[in-house]
């Protein structure tokens, strides 16, 4: 029953930390996108592809205690950090265990910044369309950041990246 969140819990631990909310989201969107068995739904949002499941089941892990979420003022603006609690350790000897790759793909993710998870993610979201259009999607949905041409390129690259490493 809480196999969901228990994948949830084994992805913050393999990540050791995750600093943000809102790159919490884009590692779990773009690892479901590479494969992984993640059940989250996701709609796009102001910050690229949101599951307010993900929020709801993140919620419910620190208020059962297996995940803690520590926030620090950053004066504009609140940093939020998950880690995996003691108890979280024991709830994780119930699950099954991760996918052999899953461990690379968040170490590849959580070496990333937030804004450039946001334009992967988002490049991920309009996967069904041409490079072409993914790119003018993005620069549509996300004008204001002004991704650049050399920050397309190396989302193309990253991508394809994280594809090699999940098929293998």
């Amino acid at each position: 029953m809480l196999q969901e969140h228990a994948k949830i819990v084994q992805f913050i631990a393999l990540a050791n930390e995750v600093s943000g909310r809102k790159k919490l989201q884009k590692m779990i969107y773009i690892a479901k996108k590479m494969n992984f068995p993640f059940a989250e739904k996701y709609e796009l949002h102001m910050y690229g592809p949101y599951s307010e499941e993900l929020t709801l089941r993140v919620e419910e892990l620190c208020e059962m205690g297996f995940l803690s979420e520590n926030c620090t003022d950053k004066g504009s603006y609140v940093q939020y950090r998950y880690n995996v609690t003691d108890e979280g350790q024991r709830f994780l000897e119930t699950a099954d265990s991760p996918h052999a790759k899953l461990h690379d793909c968040i170490e590849k993710l959580n070496g990333k910044s937030s804004r450039f998870l946001e334009l992967v993610s988002t490049v991920l979201y309009f996967d069904h369309l041409p490079q072409t259009e993914q790119i003018e999607k993005v620069h549509i949905v996300k004008n204001k950041l002004n991704y650049t041409e050399a920050e397309m390129a190396d989302a193309f690259a990253f991508i394809s990246d994280l594809q090699s490493c999940t098929r293998a």
